[in-house]
């Protein structure tokens, strides 16, 4: 087994890789065959047709409780906060950022899925409590707010996080992942769930012609919008950093099946004090919005900030031994591991090249990260079943984008590393920036004309 700093063993590259026309296009990838009921179009549409009749459904029952102009007033005001939340969440997650497609699902079945069955079951468990216990209507939905809407609320918008956990795990690595997942879920479940406490404080006001300051809907406004719009994300943030302890566990392990539990266990928990501390006094409540809910939110940020630089060591550490066997420059670990680089690289290329330059640069840096991940799980003791296939794919595409973004990433390590001889090709795409002199730019040639190598040698297993 290589250790994390030596060079990759032995060639592996096929003779037609060898030649000099080869050229494969720069978006194959591997694709193990499949059955037709796995088909990947037959299951997004049963899973968009599924969404859409759920936020049909939804809809219809929102309007039904709010009328046609509450639901249209709840809804303008309950999309306020959304921009903010999901944007939060895409700068935590901007390392190795998740497939639009897995954030789509997961704010589609927040909005849909998840707040049709909370409707439905929170309505069931109210009037079971009713009439099991006998308590009057105001009882039932204290005890229903209190300790069932928590459970079902929270294992709904949790199934999001599982469903993405089991059948996009190579996307589900670690704390940041699922902290992004959980919040983006719990951010569609409180955007359809603000529009029906908002329509319904709306159609209060209009029965009671309520203005100005005492209105329904403006302390409903206040409370839900502005006050704890991170209520939700809050909450089901703890399951999903259970899922990400999870992922970044090997087999065997015990944390492995109780982080997920006792992350859902205290989303359950922090949910129950918050909807029971509503009930009492405006003490008590400003009591437990301070004390518990604002401390928390702080953790939960200082967790996800730092598990994004545990990612970004990821990376410097496990690049290094794909450097050494030819595949990257000996710089281009030290960019790709800075945030501030990353960022100058795409920005270089942008003023030189163009935006198409500037796609190519983000997307070998998001090669070059899934590489990173894909070998410290290896090195870990957690190997993708696909490790092989999967890496030199992850090559393939970096192959056909270094010529684009290997010297900006080499000026962007140079510019966090000064005293470092960063070499400008005289060659080539980037050859004498048209955007003028630069601080960070150092006439240091290579040493006549660059010509592109086969491939170099791709790695087997690490573990084996």
């Amino acid at each position: 087994m290589p250790g994390q700093g030596e060079p990759l063993p032995g060639p592996a590259v096929p003779s037609y890789a060898q030649q000099p026309e080869f050229a494969l296009p720069s978006r194959w990838h591997y694709k193990p065959r499949r059955a037709l009921w796995e088909s990947k179009a037959l299951r997004a549409g049963a899973l968009i047709t599924l969404l859409a009749l759920c936020g049909l459904i939804i809809m219809a029952i929102v309007r039904q409780q709010t009328g046609t102009e509450g639901l249209l007033v709840g809804l303008a005001l309950a999309v306020l906060p959304v921009p903010l939340l999901l944007g939060a969440f895409l700068w935590v997650d901007r390392v190795e950022p998740q497939p639009w497609r897995n954030l789509v699902f997961a704010f589609a079945w927040g909005a849909c899925a998840a707040t049709l069955i909370a409707i439905l079951a929170n309505g069931f468990a109210t009037h079971l409590l009713a009439t099991t216990f006998t308590a009057t209507p105001k009882e039932a939905n204290s005890w229903g707010a209190t300790f069932a809407a928590p459970f079902i609320e929270e294992t709904c918008k949790g199934t999001a996080v599982l469903l993405l956990f089991l059948f996009r795990r190579r996307h589900f690595q670690g704390i940041v992942d699922g902290v992004v997942i959980a919040g983006v879920t719990a951010t569609g479940f409180a955007f359809t769930e603000n529009i029906l406490y908002l329509g319904s404080a709306f159609g209060r006001d209009q029965l009671l012609d309520a203005h100005g300051f005492p209105s329904a809907t403006l302390a409903t406004f206040f409370m839900r919008v502005i006050m704890s719009p991170f209520a939700h994300p809050l909450f089901t943030g703890m399951t999903g950093v259970g899922f990400g302890i999870c992922a970044a566990s090997r087999k065997g392990q015990a944390r492995r099946w109780l982080a997920p539990l006792g992350g859902w266990l205290l989303a359950m928990t922090l949910h129950g004090i918050w909807n029971g501390s509503s009930s009492l006094g405006t003490f008590d409540f400003l009591a437990a919005y301070a004390m518990i809910m604002l401390p928390l939110l702080v953790l939960l940020v200082w967790l996800a900030v730092r598990s994004r630089s545990n990612e970004l060591r990821t990376i410097r550490t496990h690049l290094p031994v794909y450097a050494m066997a030819g595949w990257l420059s000996p710089l281009e670990p030290l960019a790709l591991s800075s945030m501030r680089a990353r960022r100058m690289a795409r920005s270089l290329a942008r003023r030189a090249r163009g935006a198409a330059d500037a796609k190519a640069v983000r997307e070998y840096q998001g090669f070059a990260t899934a590489l990173a991940f894909l070998r410290a799980r290896a090195v870990d003791g957690r190997p993708d079943p696909d490790f092989t296939q999967r890496e030199q794919e992850l090559l393939h595409h970096m192959w056909h984008r270094k010529a684009l973004s290997q010297p900006v990433l080499i000026q962007a390590a140079h510019a966090l590393r000064p005293a470092i001889p960063m070499p400008w090709p005289h060659q080539g795409p980037y050859a004498y920036p048209p955007y003028g002199p630069s601080p960070y730019y150092a006439p240091h040639p290579f040493p006549g004309p660059q010509q592109q190598t086969p491939w170099p040698g791709y790695g087997q297993h690490p573990g084996r």
